[in-house]
């Protein structure tokens, strides 16, 4: 039995050619004693030898595999392992992540604070940058607070891939994940779907505190090079950047104000 049992939570892994990455974060979380209602990991057409080494898992750990015979990108592997969770959350995280010894606790405090408050959407445990604009919430989270005017862009990243805990009914609200488009868009729809459709969330300030984000050279990360571009001090890639942010905030302020609410069926 462990220690941190969360019933009422689906965890969702999506995996793509990296099964050691993947029993990496499963030994994790066993070690840490912390166990979910259903463990779901999506793969999207991982190569034999990885597949091979899934199935071993699958039996070992317990999880429900989903599969598919072509490579259909992120939005697809999200939406095709969502349409399988059956508890009241979901907590999704790709399978390159860890979570750290703090994790539970915090984990604990997000998942009571989403049964207190039933108009917050999403719970967010990572981020390559902090999200700008917040106010203090209870139990050392944040809440994100979203103005169109406010300056920049990263504003409109209230919604993120990385690893957060969301309620069953999130594609009802905010629909589903854009599919045939790269990890990027995908994300992009996310982000403008979910203010759009009145989106509210919070976060743990200390963002790199709770999940580590953990790659090699036999099983690299796919983001290494956005995560390279965000974070360089070169000064020609600064300059390039500062142009590439304009043409990008502009982007996201027009896409915003065209981008349609969802409508209720």
């Amino acid at each position: 039995m462990s220690k941190n049992n969360f019933e009422n939570v689906s965890l969702l892994i999506t995996h793509y050619n990296r099964s050691s990455s993947l029993l990496r974060l499963l030994n994790k979380l066993q070690e840490l004693e912390i166990a979910f209602g259903e463990i779901i990991v999506s793969d999207d057409c991982s190569k034999p030898d990885h597949l091979a080494k899934l199935r071993q898992m699958e039996t070992e750990y317990g999880f429900k595999l989903v599969t598919t015979p072509i490579n259909r990108g992120l939005g697809n592997n999200i939406n095709k392992g969502q349409d399988l969770a059956s508890k009241d959350y979901t907590l999704y995280v790709q399978e390159d992540f860890v979570p750290t010894e703090s994790f539970a606790q915090h984990f604990i405090d997000a998942v009571s604070l989403m049964d207190n408050h039933a108009d917050l959407d999403i719970a967010r445990f990572y981020g390559y940058v902090r999200y700008p604009y917040s106010k203090p919430f209870e139990k050392g989270y944040r809440l994100m607070d979203f103005k169109f005017y406010y300056p920049g862009y990263l504003k409109f990243y209230v919604y993120s891939d990385h690893p957060h805990l969301r309620r069953r009914n999130f594609f009802e609200k905010f629909g589903r994940y854009k599919e045939g488009v790269n990890v990027d868009l995908s994300e992009y729809n996310m982000c403008l779907a979910f203010l759009k459709n009145g989106g509210k969330g919070f976060f743990y300030p200390e963002i790199s505190s709770l999940f580590l984000q953990l790659n090699n050279s036999q099983e690299p990360s796919t983001a290494s090079f956005r995560k390279d571009w965000k974070l360089s001090q070169n000064w020609f890639v600064r300059a390039m950047r500062g142009v590439y942010l304009q043409y990008k905030t502009l982007k996201f302020h027009k896409d915003y104000l065209r981008y349609p609410v969802k409508k209720v069926d």
